[in-house]
């Protein structure tokens, strides 16, 4: 993997430079997605048509795609130089990265019961996002990414930390809600309750928006902040969908429900 690197680019320097633009880029990227999904649903689930390609099973679907998240990480931690990986901060940051990814990749897609299949362009998609932002987070933090020395006792990464962990539990507890909703043998939507479900219609989406958030605080770098935005402008246009959707669905529908954020939005 060093080899490789060193083929692709000439110093640390060079590579650092490729890692900065990336982690602006995604900012411009998320800035067009927010405007393409004024108009637009993400083309996933309940949203998904024929126009977006031929569907790709569910469940295979959010193994392949998240699967990079993971696997081009561990090889640059394995076959790469990790120059930071011995630095606390750092080895918190990649555990935080890796819970999630661990859990979306390899243990999520296998309790999902029923969905609907996911459109060929959604999954390619997500595969070369998982790759891209996969990249870009873990080789900064395992190579560049340097931190004071005091830095674990700083607010921004103990409530970085803590706004992760309270994302990552209210994200995977809404999935176990949404997972439970029917009955074996039933079929249909049904309008989920429960945790932030009682304040928010995309409690999940919620929980991982703050996970990322998190992240971001924690880590302190462009690269996490990017991927933070970016997660923030698709997740949060879902969420908006699904409000509308189930108050137009349900007429019993709590009305004291916000979309996205409780009490407020």
């Amino acid at each position: 993997m060093d080899e490789l690197l060193s083929m692709l680019f000439s110093s640390d320097e060079e590579e650092l430079h490729v890692l900065d633009s990336m982690a602006y880029l995604l900012m411009f990227m998320a800035l067009c997605t927010f405007f393409t999904l004024l108009f637009e649903n993400v083309p996933y689930g309940r949203y998904a048509t024929s126009r977006y390609g031929f569907p790709v099973n569910v469940k295979f679907a959010w193994f392949v795609q998240e699967l990079p998240a993971i696997s081009v990480p561990l090889c640059l931690l394995l076959w790469a130089t990790p120059a930071k990986t011995s630095q606390m901060p750092n080895q918190i940051l990649l555990a935080m990265y890796f819970c999630h990814y661990i859990h979306r990749s390899l243990i999520y897609p296998f309790l999902i019961r029923g969905g609907k299949a996911t459109p060929v362009v959604s999954f390619v998609l997500a595969f070369v996002f998982c790759v891209y932002n996969g990249y870009m987070q873990v080789r900064y933090l395992s190579h560049y990414a340097t931190y004071p020395a005091d830095w674990i006792t700083h607010p921004c990464f103990i409530g970085g930390c803590g706004l992760w962990l309270f994302g990552w539990l209210v994200n995977v507890y809404s999935d176990h809600i949404l997972r439970n909703l029917r009955k074996p043998g039933e079929t249909g939507y049904k309008v989920p309750r429960g945790g932030v479900f009682e304040y928010v219609s995309g409690a999940n989406f919620f929980g991982e928006i703050a996970e990322w958030a998190g992240f971001a605080l924690a880590g302190y770098s462009v690269h996490s902040a990017s991927f933070s935005i970016f997660t923030a402008v698709v997740l949060s246009s879902r969420a908006v969908a699904h409000h509308k959707w189930y108050l137009a669905k349900f007429e019993d529908y709590p009305k004291s429900r916000k979309a996205l954020i409780p009490f407020l939005f």
